[in-house]
């Protein structure tokens, strides 16, 4: 999916959320964050305050109650702004998403199969299980699965990927996303989802934060706010009796005012992570999707940040994905050149990967030239999965290449011996983490070619990476433990499963589960769904199946399963802001009581003075710099809010002390120097 790319405070996004902060004055919104309506309603009452001065009967000056007042809503607004700024940055990524949903005339097919009668409907007409037709030149109508043909498919709408791609009838690549383009051949395409259901409308919904829902960290912080917020509310409603009593005791002074407890109270409870906390979480699933990946619910994204248990796929992940032929190891009495010469013949009309690599390679070794199937007369013998061999007949001559035990097979039925070097060389390529493809000329083995799966470039570091930060890394395949093992040794993962079913996989994670862990994996096909749903956070490719993408609760539009290394990233990213935001907000509290509790009492207790250790000028001074610094922090700090702390691989613990390092011991410095300057600059200004 591709989007502009805006700045934290580009005019687009600020203009909108300077609108939407005033429209989130609604009590009914602010309701939704107890923190900030305890602001809010101290905000109203020191505005009927300052409305009552103006009259002459106020409790403290006019100008001193209305600059508080004004600071107040500030603190209200900015908080209202962070949160506006976080979803304005969402809307835009939806609107990017919305500019593909276009008006599409479908070929809706009274049978469901090709060639059969069509009529042209809008494509918003088109309900779940309706079937289509889609050809060279038209866009896909609606979310589905391709049940017949197989086409080659513009996604860059979605994926941002220019790359055309193959969807094809039962496989893993069936699922088809509505907005598309097919771009050769034809597909009947069943559509899987009702208007306003659709992958694209889905999206949409997340990414503006409409179904947005507080996530179970988030819920427990808040709760923790809250109980803050009440013990300072119940400390500071004593002051005002307390104050009134040491006054008739003293006989001398004058009671702190009730817009001067008020602002102790707004300055003392957590506003700075209560008027971030939410923008936090908005941002998260932001800088998710742009990794090009849709999380369903903040939920996802904070599963992935304390995801310790990753399994991933041998295949395209650790490994490239395609094996090439790597040595011709012949049997006693053979040559290698001879072995060479028929494996290439076995090869020629094999376009896969690793066919192509066996010609290559003996083209290379000893210059033996391609050579033209049709010219020679001979037959290509396709792969399939009873024999589990390819090949080539030349009259007589049947060779054959595939699995040991399919040629063993072979040459059994045709009368020869499978030899005991053949075993030994098959046994040695599996130990060195390739594949073994046995080679045989009618019912004499010749040799094993190795293939060998190379590991991706820089894997190994990942995956030391994550250990320091106490994830094990589980590698998943299909190979025979010989092999996996070498792959593993190599890749430098925890662990692995080999010769991997989906039941298997599913029994892996409920055990992981069991220990207390958290898990994360990807996957693409209808049989990774069950693992797909267990896992806490399971990243669905875009590539697969509609059976894998709902059973994921993340999907990755570039289909990359090495993207579950960035997702966790993303994740953590956003727990360590959380975390190192919430642990300033407490710290800097600090200061303020330094500031504030003086200015209150001075009058009562002239020896509260000595307290004063900023030596601020007065005590209206004192508690309007507070509460000014209170307000500005917030602004300060959103777009580490939005962006994130830098995320770096580390365990818990050090990640704890580097937080108590730097926002605990910065949440207890920055307001002392902050305050002052705000002092010293409403002292040069005259106005205290």
């Amino acid at each position: 999916m591709t989007t502009k790319s805006l700045s934290l405070f580009d005019p687009v996004l600020l203009r909108p959320a300077l609108v939407d902060a005033l429209r989130k004055l609604d009590p009914r919104v602010q309701w939704r964050n107890p923190v900030m309506f305890v602001v809010y309603v101290g905000s109203a009452f020191t505005t009927a305050l300052w409305l009552q001065a103006l009259i002459g009967t106020g409790e403290a000056p006019a100008w001193f109650i209305g600059a508080t007042t004004v600071w107040l809503w500030f603190t209200v607004l900015f908080a209202n702004f962070a949160e506006a700024l976080a979803e304005g940055r969402s809307k835009a990524q939806a609107a990017a998403l919305r500019a593909t949903k276009k008006m599409i005339l479908a070929k809706k097919l009274r049978e469901p199969r090709f060639g059969a009668d069509w009529e042209s409907v809008p494509g918003t007409d088109l309900r779940r299980g309706d079937v289509v037709l889609v050809e060279a030149g038209d866009m896909i109508p609606a979310d589905g699965e391709v049940i017949e043909g197989a086409a080659s498919v513009n996604e860059s709408a979605i994926t941002g990927e220019s790359a055309p791609v193959i969807r094809e009838s039962g496989g893993d690549f069936s699922a088809v996303t509505g907005g598309t383009t097919v771009l050769s051949d034809w597909i009947v395409v069943r559509v899987t989802a009702n208007p306003g259901e659709t992958f694209v409308d889905r999206m949409i919904a997340l990414v503006e934060g409409a179904k947005r829902q507080k996530t179970p960290n988030e819920i427990a912080l808040t709760i923790l706010l809250v109980a803050l917020t009440l013990i300072f509310l119940l400390a500071t409603v004593t002051l005002l009796p307390y104050s009134l009593f040491a006054v008739a005791t003293a006989g001398a002074g004058s009671p702190v005012t009730v817009t001067a407890l008020v602002a102790l109270l707004v300055c003392l409870i957590p506003t700075t992570i209560g008027a971030l906390l939410s923008a936090i979480g908005i941002a998260g699933m932001s800088r998710m999707l742009g990794a090009n990946v849709i999380a369903t619910s903040g939920r996802a994204v904070e599963a992935a940040g304390d995801v310790d248990v990753l399994l991933l796929d041998k295949t395209g992940t650790i490994t490239l994905g395609n094996r090439q032929a790597a040595a011709f190891l012949p049997v006693a009495g053979v040559t290698e050149q001879e072995l060479a010469d028929a494996a290439q013949l076995a090869s020629l009309a094999d376009e896969t990967p690793e066919g192509r690599s066996v010609v290559v390679l003996a083209k290379q070794r000893f210059n033996l030239r391609e050579r033209d199937i049709h010219a020679l007369g001979a037959t290509f013998v396709p792969f399939s999965a009873q024999t589990r061999m390819s090949g080539v007949n030349l009259g007589d001559r049947q060779i054959r290449k595939g699995a040991m035990e399919a040629i063993r097979m072979h040459v059994e039925a045709n009368g020869g011996h499978f030899p005991g070097d053949a075993i030994q060389a098959a046994e040695e390529v599996s130990r060195r983490g390739s594949t073994p493809l046995v080679v045989a000329d009618g019912a004499r083995v010749l040799g094993v070619i190795e293939l060998k799966d190379i590991v991706k470039g820089g894997i190994r570091e990942r995956f030391a990476e994550l250990r320091r930060m106490g994830i094990k890394t589980v590698m998943i395949t299909g190979d025979n433990r010989l092999t996996a093992a070498a792959i593993a040794a190599e890749a430098g993962v925890d662990d692995f499963l080999a010769e991997a079913t989906p039941e298997d996989k599913l029994k892996l994670i409920r055990q992981y589960q069991a220990e207390g862990r958290l898990v994360a994996m990807t996957g693409d096909g209808t049989n990774d769904a069950p693992a797909l749903a267990q896992a806490d956070v399971a990243v669905a490719m875009h590539s697969g199946t509609q059976a894998a993408k709902e059973a994921g609760n993340m999907v990755d539009l570039d289909s990359n399963p090495t993207k579950l290394l960035e997702v966790v990233a993303v994740g953590k990213q956003m727990l360590m802001t959380r975390g190192a935001l919430t642990t300033f907000s407490i710290a800097n509290d600090l200061a303020k009581y330094f500031a504030i509790i003086p200015a209150l009492f001075v009058a009562i207790y002239p020896q509260l003075d000595a307290l004063n250790v900023m030596g601020l000028a007065s005590p209206m001074s004192a508690i309007l710099s507070a509460v000014i610094f209170n307000a500005l922090i917030i602004v300060v700090l959103i777009p580490l809010a939005l962006k994130g702390i830098a995320y770096r691989p580390q365990g818990a613990g050090v990640v704890l002390r580097r937080n108590l390092a730097i926002y605990g011991l910065g949440g207890i410095i920055v307001p002392f120097l902050g305050i002052k300057l705000i002092d010293l600059g409403l002292t040069a200004l005259g106005l205290v």
